[in-house]
């Protein structure tokens, strides 16, 4: 039957209209976001208390000048990946392993141990959704710094015995085995091209327990040998895209697609020198301005006058330098998720790790404001829970089956014997 043209005529209109009406935005009820945020399971993958943890600090207590305490947490976080740092300054003396063993111990006793209540002790994906059931935090661990194991495999058996399940190849110090971002120019280093054939078996090593991968602050060449090395997905557990700040610890578009095409996640710092180029820019010359002053505080021997003194001058900073935003957040979440996909974005704050984190998001009790911002930015209910914790979970589970292939199969793993 022909068609007419009034019917005709209604049809193009009602087709026009269809992109206008996608277009509208959405309106988002505080219920809605109060809904997504309490059910995603937030697993940030880097967190630094456990430097003031170590020293006595109680994580249930107020944290006046941080971002990191059990009263903001409780109610919005799902897992946390305590960071087991460990110092450059270790190295010397082989000092690396009883640090590491003390940021092991402040994690599974000042904090898991001394708060049963709150937090559970997690070592698997099973344990963070069990927890999340349970209403509780799962408290999980992850070195920070390669040479912890001070060049050994069997130091770094002994962390996954005791719960560790990740490992940043290097902190700022280009390591015996891998090469940092943090010294690559320094001509008075000795540098590998990226990963020694050691610093390979420790990524194999890795696997085979089922330790992920961590590049955070690797250099470039190191990201990609443990990329190619690797043959589970491997983490950025808490970096940003160097396409919005030019950070060096940001990854570059091509890195976030080849870690994303291996199956891995880059999971987003929310130190402001991450999240923007206008702050990275202007921070560089007022820290060197401020330099003398710091050092001057730093060698102030009453505590309390010297956090005082230090806490003025980060107060002075950031009076002159106005800090990221919560808009620079999702800036960066939407980046990744455009070049990566939206499987292989997640959240790793470096909260108590970083000088500068968005006041607007300065803590887990702030995540709502997230939320709200990606659900406005077109983001669906599910997209925000893989962003939050989703993605990393299959990662995790990836990197356990990996483990459990090659621990049943020792055929498909090569043999290292060091």
């Amino acid at each position: 039957m022909p068609i007419s043209h009034r019917t005709f005529a209604l049809a193009v209109i009602a087709s026009l209209a269809l992109p206008l009406a996608a277009q509208q935005p959405h309106k988002v009820t505080q219920e809605e976001v109060d809904r997504i945020t309490r059910d995603a399971i937030l697993i940030d993958t880097h967190n630094d208390v456990t430097s003031r943890t170590v020293a006595g600090y109680d994580i249930a207590t107020p944290n006046k000048s941080g971002e990191t305490d059990l009263p903001r947490m409780k109610g919005y976080l799902g897992a946390e990946f305590f960071a087991v740092y460990v110092g450059a300054e270790y190295v010397k003396d082989n000092h690396s392993a009883n640090r590491t063993l003390q940021m092991i111990d402040t994690v599974r006793t000042d904090i898991i141990a001394a708060h049963p209540n709150d937090f559970v002790f997690a070592t698997t994906a099973d344990d963070i959704v069990r927890a999340h059931n349970e209403h509780k935090i799962a408290a999980l661990m992850g070195i920070e710094g390669g040479h912890a194991i001070e060049d050994s495999l069997r130091l770094l058996r002994d962390y996954y015995a005791l719960g560790v399940r990740y490992m940043t190849l290097t902190h700022f110090n280009t390591n015996n085995w891998a090469d940092s971002q943090g010294d690559i120019d320094n001509p008075k280093i000795a540098h590998h091209n990226g990963l020694t054939p050691f610093g390979k078996d420790v990524v194999r090593e890795m696997n085979r327990l089922g330790m992920m991968v961590d590049i955070s602050h690797t250099a470039d060449p190191t990201f990609y040998a443990a990329l190619e090395t690797s043959t589970a997905p491997i983490i950025a557990s808490h970096s940003g895209c160097r396409a919005i700040s030019s950070y060096t610890r940001n990854m570059t578009d091509d890195m976030i697609k080849a870690l994303a095409a291996k199956g891995g996640v880059v999971q987003i710092n929310f130190g402001c020198d991450f999240l923007s180029q206008r702050y990275f820019d202007d921070a560089k010359p007022l820290e060197a301005s401020m330099r003398e002053q710091y050092m001057a505080a730093m060698k102030i021997e009453d505590p309390a006058a010297k956090n005082a003194a230090i806490e003025k001058l980060r107060a002075d900073f950031t009076a002159k330098l106005p800090p990221a935003t919560l808009a620079d957040v999702v800036a960066q979440i939407d980046h990744a998720v455009k070049v990566g996909g939206i499987d292989h974005v997640g959240i790793g704050t470096d909260f108590d790790g970083v000088g500068c984190v968005p006041p607007d998001l300065n803590s887990y009790n702030k995540f709502p404001a997230l939320t709200r911002a990606l659900l406005e930015k077109g983001y669906s209910a599910e997209d925000i829970k893989k962003i939050y914790g989703g993605n990393l979970l299959r990662v995790m589970r990836a990197v356990e089956q990996r483990a459990r292939e090659l621990q049943s199969t020792p055929a498909l793993h090569t043999e290292i014997t060091k």
